[in-house]
């Protein structure tokens, strides 16, 4: 059983504290920038930031659904964890400056994986298709930071 790795990023529009801020909000923002492959969106728990505790379903394929409960922490600056307490899967987000008014957002999720063949095609395939289901997630969250600081 090995580990297996998501990452994307994206360049978006805002200062980083308020593109964290954004990405922190599970009441309001996060629901908005779920993609069609999220359901059964709840908050469980807080709904800013550290402490929360939230749950979705998330499918990855057709045949692949994952029940999730997580729990957010912020265990640095910049840095938002959402650790799931059904499966290994850690997905962090971390927001960093990228010049001026703009942020570079980068998601990394990590699990461990099957083993045999079926952990060959999930190490093979499964990292791609969470890359690019949060890569729908970063831009909603794009198009969402010009909204908000229209406000």
């Amino acid at each position: 059983m090995g580990q297996v790795e998501a990452t994307t990023e994206r360049i978006v529009t805002g200062k980083p504290e308020d593109v964290f801020d954004a990405l922190a909000d599970y009441r309001e923002v996060r629901p908005r920038l779920l993609t069609e492959q999220f359901s059964e969106y709840e908050i469980r728990e807080g709904g800013d930031g550290e402490g929360t505790l939230v749950h979705w379903r998330l499918q990855a394929t057709s045949k692949r659904v994952r029940d999730c409960l997580l729990e957010v922490s912020e265990p640095s600056d910049g840095q938002l964890v959402e650790k799931d307490r059904n499966s290994s899967m850690v997905t962090t987000w971390t927001v960093t400056p990228a010049g001026e008014g703009k942020s570079r957002v980068v998601v990394t999720s990590v699990w461990n994986g099957a083993t045999g063949i079926g952990g060959f095609f999930e190490r093979t395939f499964a990292p791609k298709g969470l890359a690019r289901i949060y890569d729908g997630v970063l831009e909603k969250l794009a198009a969402e930071l010009p909204a908000q600081s229209a406000q």
